[in-house]
């Protein structure tokens, strides 16, 4: 892949998530967040596929399925008001049919066009499928990682927003705000295992499965770069400071130190 074809995917993008804003402040608040997320996502990529000395050509292809990889975010926050897959329709296989209907993809060989298709259809996955070839999990891998990476900028700069500013705050609120947390979540992290959204009842559940991410991440760029930030330590702040939260965090953080230590590709 060449850069102009991604210099022209680019340009695609740009007009086409330009046609999602209007004069709704809240449909133009969430429809940004997707927006620049999507952006943030490809420079993360960038600097994980620069990390890791990947061909160039794996950088591209990397960048593309970044820049398209929450493309069905759009229509299903204007159609459904609401980013919960649960409630409207799974953003990701919702993508790829945009991509389809679009034909976005009809010049890349149908090989390279089903891998970056497959990678963004598996990106909210809780788990990858087994016995996925190498180039696919590659690209999954680096996805998953750079998308995870962007989040945690962002939920750690939006719980501090919300905190400040309950009454201002113009992005949909998926859970209620709620004290306490629900024990089954913590156990989850304190196992050292991914947390189902399923048992989600509030926001501290949110944080606390937010955490549980490191577990899954695949590079130790990755690591290095969340390390870097301190987004753990941000959303740690957040949550109640209870002697099993903190037990929690640290098996978080320690985790995360073990994974910078020993190299992980």
């Amino acid at each position: 892949m060449e850069q102009q074809q991604i210099d022209n995917f680019q340009k695609w993008f740009d007009d086409y998530v330009a046609g999602f804003y209007g004069d709704d402040d809240f449909v133009n608040a969430n429809i940004k967040l997707k927006d620049d997320h999507s952006r943030r996502v490809c420079d993360e990529t960038q600097l994980l596929t620069e990390k890791l000395n990947l061909p160039e050509d794996i950088k591209r292809t990397a960048y593309l399925i970044a820049l398209f990889h929450d493309i069905g975010r759009f229509e299903q926050f204007k159609t459904y008001k609401t980013y919960r897959d649960a409630t409207s329709v799974n953003h990701a296989v919702f993508g790829v049919e945009i991509l389809r209907k679009e034909k976005l993809l009809a010049e890349i060989p149908a090989e390279q066009r089903q891998i970056i298709e497959k990678a963004i259809e598996y990106h909210n996955l809780k788990e990858l499928p087994a016995g996925l070839d190498g180039d696919l999990q590659l690209f999954c891998k680096l996805l998953r990682d750079a998308d995870k990476i962007d989040i945690y900028y962002i939920v750690a700069k939006y719980y501090k927003k919300y905190e400040q500013d309950p009454e201002g705050f113009k992005l949909e609120v998926e859970l209620p705000n709620k004290q306490g947390y629900t024990k089954e979540v913590l156990q989850k992290v304190l196992a050292g295992r991914r947390v189902d959204y399923n048992k989600l009842q509030n926001w501290n559940d949110m944080k606390l499965c937010q955490l549980s991410w490191v577990y899954d991440l695949n590079f130790q760029p990755a690591f290095e770069r969340i390390k870097q930030k301190g987004y753990l330590e941000m959303i740690i702040s957040f949550l109640p400071q209870t002697d099993d939260i903190k037990k929690a965090a640290k098996k978080v953080l320690d985790f995360v130190e073990k994974k910078i230590a020993t190299k992980r590709h």
